[in-house]
């Protein structure tokens, strides 16, 4: 079986980058997009651009009384499916643009398979809707608002929605040619479509999550006991990042799109760490 490219960054040693993997090249991050988009949701309603249970027919065109807010949105309550429905097989978010989503967005009291507020249901169709509505809801362009409010105010420069090509980090297929990535800079962007090289991943996981430099990082990282986390996932690569309030920090990035196994990683390297310092 050939070796998964890997790099490994963490509290505890020096990055890692082995069978190939680059810690300066652009990978895909997936879902780690989507504590991003929730920091901008969160420091935009800092400021009183938005409220957090402002209801998302204030800024989109769906049916009244869907009962669906930002924050269901962001918490993954809103009672939506995992994913928008009719993906490709091959590229699935490929035909997913601006046009879809708002098709979606006017039938949207018909989507929700439990009322909002009530059973969590992890949807990537809930991060797309909510990108969608800071853009309406500021007049600004998703890119901008992740630049105005998350990159720029860290110091962040190597996280994109369209890194150049010749940068980008891709698993090797047949015959050694690299894999062509899923599209993602559509209407999906906010729920998983960024990339970026794993030394400024790592350094948004230090900046948010430890020294926590734009203040109380946002309630919408995944949370497990007193550890923060979030992973992503796509067909070819897979990435897990987390912190404890100890300040230990991991994140691992594989191309592979087998999650689980970058999950585990992560996780027995933050116990690894973590237990010295428990000792």
């Amino acid at each position: 079986m050939r070796p998964v490219p890997t790099c490994i960054l963490s509290s505890a040693d020096a990055p890692q980058a082995v069978d190939g993997h680059d810690l300066d090249r652009y990978v895909q991050i997936g879902s780690l997009t989507k504590p991003l988009t929730a920091t901008v949701l969160t420091r935009l309603a800092e400021v009183g651009e938005l409220q957090l249970d402002d209801p998302i027919e204030q800024f989109l065109p769906a049916p009244p009384g869907t009962g669906i807010t930002l924050r269901h949105l962001a918490a993954h309550t809103s009672g939506l499916p995992r994913l928008p429905p009719h993906l490709h097989r091959r590229d699935p978010y490929a035909p997913f643009g601006a046009q879809a989503l708002d098709t979606l967005v006017r039938r949207l009291d018909t989507l929700p398979t439990t009322a909002p507020g009530h059973t969590e249901e992890y949807s990537n169709l809930g991060y797309a809707l909510l990108g969608a509505a800071l853009v309406s809801a500021t007049g600004t362009s998703y890119r901008d608002l992740l630049e105005r409010h998350v990159l720029a105010p860290l110091g962040i420069t190597e996280i994109s929605a369209d890194p150049p090509p010749e940068r980008r980090l891709l698993r090797p297929g047949l015959f050694g040619r690299p894999v062509r990535p899923w599209t993602m800079n559509g209407a999906i962007l906010p729920a998983g479509g960024l990339w970026a090289t794993p030394r400024a991943a790592a350094r948004l996981t230090v900046a948010l999550l430890v020294e926590q430099e734009l203040g109380e990082p946002t309630p919408f990282w995944q949370t497990a006991g007193p550890l923060r986390w979030h992973n992503g996932a796509t067909r070819d690569a897979s990435v897990f990042t987390g912190a404890l309030p100890d300040g230990t920090w991991v994140l691992i990035h594989r191309l592979s799109g087998n999650a689980e196994q970058t999950d585990e990683l992560g996780i027995g390297l933050l116990r690894n760490i973590a237990a010295p310092k428990a000792s």
